[in-house]
């Protein structure tokens, strides 16, 4: 899968763009600030139907303007694929081969991409919530199931949230809606809860070995789901459900005294244990950066196993953060395979045929030219 052509509207820093681009390495040069990022973010949007540094839509749109348009032209195994997302204050319009998606989990997983960014590292040394969007973002890349299960939790967790807020402070309640929500929401907490299980035996099976491999045979990673409730891999759906809800139960005096949600897959997270260690507390930036980096590269692989075709890769100022040994294996990696966008302040110091056989771009004060 690549990007053949990307035109932008009113997007960031840039009036209109139009650019085309090699199915292999591209590489965006510029100084801080001039735009290389955007681009690079444009991709992310086209694909994700939302960005990777800011839940606010409306900065994504040029000051002063309406709407936002992110066009791109999609080659994957099937032939061409014109993908169009359209921002504005009302909302964001999706189009694929020119027609209209009623739903966003239909439109998002037509175009994979996986993006390596310096904040990514937050993913293992970061916040709960950075890994759980993490596993959001990809789930949803190759289940469109799964979007619609998040979506349905994510509005149950809100109406079960909003009555313990109006109750807040009271000893006992009794609503029977709040039971139908309780019911509602276990039966979608489960469903969540089961995906991300089943995501995260896939991602281990591949990034043990990839993160083996980049230690120089010396770490050993193991990547564990925590649900906050205590559950294990290997339950049933009912038993699931049937321990989900005795948790609950046990937490609900705790719930109205604070008025939200305690038990459930908003609260879940992720571990990431190198040779029997939690790297997130005990290991070295090294060791955590190996851990991120191998988290990536294998969700290519996933992602290829998943839908039977590449991603592009979308490399975000991450190069200079990594080391000469796990630079020559990330691009040894994607060498020739992985269509690959690079932003950079320079390649200076970058000594790698996939490099220097790249197309470039010269990025500065919102325009792009090419060498």
């Amino acid at each position: 899968m690549h990007i053949e052509h990307l035109k932008l509207n009113n997007y960031r820093n840039y009036e209109s763009l139009d650019l085309s681009f090699s199915p292999k390495i591209n590489v965006f040069i510029g100084e801080n600030a001039q735009g290389k990022t955007n681009v690079m973010e444009s991709i992310y949007v086209l694909a994700m139907a939302k960005s990777h540094r800011t839940s606010s839509e409306k900065e994504l749109i040029r000051w002063g303007q309406e709407y936002a348009k992110i066009e791109g032209d999609i080659q994957n195994r099937y032939g061409r694929l014109p993908m169009e997302l359209t921002i504005s204050k009302k909302g964001k319009k999706a189009r694929v081969n020119h027609l209209e998606q009623s739903r966003l989990s239909d439109y998002i997983g037509q175009m994979n991409v996986v993006m390596f960014a310096p904040e990514d590292l937050n993913v293992v040394k970061g916040s709960p919530q950075a890994r759980r969007r993490f596993l959001d973002m990809e789930i949803g890349q190759i289940s469109p199931v799964y979007l619609h299960d998040l979506l349905t939790f994510q509005k149950l967790l809100k109406q079960r949230n909003h009555l313990l807020k109006q109750n807040q402070g009271k000893k006992t309640f009794n609503d029977v809606m709040f039971d139908v929500y309780t019911e509602q929401y276990i039966e979608a907490a489960v469903k969540v809860i089961r995906k991300r299980f089943h995501f995260m035996e896939l991602l281990q099976a591949w990034a043990g070995p990839i993160h083996y491999s980049i230690s120089r045979e010396l770490e050993n990673m193991e990547i564990r789901y925590r649900p906050v409730s205590g559950m294990e891999v290997d339950w049933s759906a009912e038993q699931m459900a049937d321990h989900l809800a005795a948790k609950i139960k046990e937490q609900s005096q705790r719930e109205l005294e604070r008025g939200v949600t305690l038990v459930g897959p908003h609260r879940d997270d992720l571990q990431f244990i190198v040779n029997g260690y939690d790297v997130q507390t005990y290991g070295s930036q090294g060791q955590q950066r190996t851990t991120a980096l191998s988290l990536k590269l294998a969700e290519i692989e996933l992602i290829k196993q998943e839908v039977n075709d590449t991603p592009i890769l979308l490399l975000d100022d991450v190069l200079s953060e990594l080391d000469d040994y796990r630079q020559s294996h990330l691009l040894n990696t994607i060498k020739g395979e992985v269509q690959t966008f690079v932003t950079t302040t320079s390649v200076e110091g970058i000594e790698h045929e996939t490099i220097r056989e790249s197309e470039m771009f010269h990025v500065k004060q919102g325009s792009v030219d090419t060498e």
